[in-house]
């Protein structure tokens, strides 16, 4: 038989190691994240080799004595817990291993002075082994060097990445941690090289978009909102500013830098019909919520939160994106780079003069949805591209300055609006611009159940689950009704479909049932569905808009420029790529060499 025995001290120390030291930058991390809560308003981070041969941190903070420092190296001993409530943490620390677990796989020297004393104290550890302490020469604060990381654990050290990945690494610690804390100075040098300096006091938005990307200050906009308890604040960026990979999303919980599926979620929620399956938005979200509600010690390197009402953090984080992005009107991405360029998502363009829209949706093969749909934006066509006589006489008549995207003077190549704004010559893609306008008025007209229409079945569908997924979708059936889903319980593990979202047609019953209730065992809220038809909306509405190659008079045009000016998120189309572009005219007397 096996026989129980405690662990020896140093192999404890390093199975802790081993959940919180996974490779220098989680070291490093856990190093900023004391000296934030020491009360530091400066922080300097130094690396060797990506932080493989060395790294340091020193900081302003309180500092600690001689006794705190012996202590601050036995495990879970910290000052970040003054009672037992562990739920109501507010530091960015508190297990209090992180010392001791680095100390144990590497060579730790910790020098601190606390203010108003004549000198610090030293205290070294070598691989779990104390290996001196002694008076120490330093400004009041601390400072710790990690030298040798994993030297005396092959095993752990030859599964390290390179010199370059492994700072790669460090630098997204400190850049994350640095956004979290805009009041706080941090510098960063990788062997000698400073990579990174910022000052102190700097408003969130500012210091997003100088360690984000500076575009952001130009094609970003703010979002602030409040719900109850709850906060919102950060910098997202226009849809058409826009990125191949998510790496450029910050989230942010109650200061804290996270990587949670709920928040990435709800982010690629807020932004479904404006950018293409394979583009991602550029934007850092701080989300503060009562301590109570959320779980900090899920991981013990606390990258990942669990949220008592999920589903009301992921509608509020939808909600405040989208009231920020309509705040922004018809605002686009200007000037982008070649290689944002490039990377939109292309489109085949119909030469071809379209029907009217009406006529899109009288054929006899049309799907159900469809006929539906024309049912409620039949005349649209007439309403947008062909308003009153006086309304456009006016429209042609204005002077520039009254509209931000100007007056119409032309037509390029069947396909693009030359419009002359006060300041500057505005080119609009005549499609992706309707195509947006459509997709609005569909969804409000949504919004007010006028698309989900319900489909009743020939023949209902029965739906086999698991007992608890059964239990959740049974729960819900009162919202999925709402948008024309109509289901009902048949035996424990079943569920019985009679009527489905008109716009969704024949689809998969079966898989949208089973994705409906993945949905609510992980968000505890029905999102699927809402998704689901938004997207068969943008659809409907990409085939349903204004084609590239036909022509259109300045009415049409002007009347197209007043409704793109006064519906939201226009500055884009659905697949994420900028319905205008504006040549300043400065940039025009440059073509012409007249500046």
């Amino acid at each position: 038989m096996p026989t129980i025995r405690r662990l020896p001290e140093e192999l404890v120390n390093r199975i802790a190691a081993g959940e919180v030291v996974e490779r220098p930058a989680s070291a490093l991390k856990e190093l900023v994240e004391n000296a934030i809560d020491a009360g530091s308003r400066s922080i300097a981070v130094r690396l060797s080799e990506g932080g493989l041969g060395g790294i340091e941190v020193s900081d302003d903070g309180c500092g600690m004595t001689a006794d705190e420092i012996a202590l601050a190296l036995e495990r879970h001993a910290t000052s970040k817990l003054p009672d037992e409530h562990i739920e109501l943490v507010a530091t960015m620390g508190f297990r209090g291993e992180a010392l001791p677990s680095i100390a144990s796989v590497a060579r730790l020297t910790l020098e601190s002075r606390v203010r108003g004393q004549g000198e610090g104290w030293r205290r070294v550890v070598d691989h779990g082994v104390p290996a001196g302490e002694g008076p120490a020469a330093l400004p009041p604060g601390t400072r710790i060097r990690v030298e040798d990381l994993f030297g005396k654990v092959p095993a752990r050290r030859k599964f390290l990445r390179s010199a370059r990945s492994e700072y790669a690494a460090c630098l997204d610690v400190v850049r994350r941690l640095a956004m979290a804390r805009p009041e706080i100075g941090f510098t960063l040098e990788h062997d000698g090289r400073r990579v990174l300096a910022v000052q102190g006091g700097d408003s969130l938005a500012a210091r997003v978009a100088q360690i984000v990307a500076r575009e952001l200050a130009e094609d970003g906009v703010a979002i602030a909102l409040e719900r109850g308890p709850a906060r919102l604040t950060g910098v997202a960026g226009l849809p058409t500013y826009n990125r191949g990979v998510a790496d450029h999303q910050y989230l942010f919980v109650n200061g804290r830098p996270v990587k949670d599926r709920l928040l990435a979620g709800a982010v690629r929620g807020a932004y479904a019909d404006m950018l293409a399956r394979d583009r991602h938005a550029v934007l850092a979200l701080f989300l503060d919520i009562p301590p109570e509600e959320v779980d900090v010690n899920v991981h013990p390197a606390k990258t990942e939160v669990r949220f008592r009402d999920p589903a009301f953090v992921r509608g509020f984080i939808v909600s405040g994106l989208r009231h920020a992005l309509d705040s922004a009107g018809q605002r686009s991405a200007q000037a982008p780079a070649a290689s944002a360029m490039a990377s939109w998502q292309s489109e085949p363009i119909a030469r071809e003069p379209a029907p009217a829209l009406a006529s899109l949706f009288a054929r006899e093969h049309a799907a159900p949805a469809l006929r539906e749909a024309s049912r409620v934006w039949r005349g649209y066509e007439a309403e947008v591209l062909a308003p009153p006589a006086a309304r456009a006489e006016a429209a042609e008549q204005a002077p520039a300055a009254e509209h931000p995207l100007g007056v119409a003077r032309g037509q390029v190549a069947q396909t693009y609006i030359v419009a002359e704004a006060e300041d500057g010559l505005v080119i609009v893609d005549q499609h992706a611009a309707h195509e947006r306008l459509v997709l609005e008025r569909l969804k409000a007209a949504g919004a007010q159940g006028a698309v989900s229409v319900s489909q009743a079945l020939l023949i209902p569908e029965v739906v086999e689950l698991d007992e608890p997924d059964a239990d959740r979708v049974e729960g819900a059936a009162p919202v999925l009704a709402g948008y024309g889903l109509a289901i009902e319980r048949f035996g424990p593990t079943a569920l019985l479909v009679r009527a489905v979202p008109s716009v969704l047609g024949k689809g998969d019953v079966q898989a949208l049932i089973r994705d409906i209730a993945d949905d609510l065992a992980q968000n505890g809220a029905a999102l699927v569905l809402g998704e689901r038809i938004d997207h068969v909306l943008a659809t409907m509405a990409c085939h349903g808009s204004v084609r590239a190659g036909r022509s259109l008079s300045v009415t049409e045009m002007n009347a197209l420029l007043r409704e793109m000016e006064a519906t939201p998120r226009s500055g884009q189309c659905n697949h994420g790529r900028p319905t205008w572009v504006k040549l300043s005219m400065g940039d025009v007397e440059k073509l012409f060499g007249r500046k």
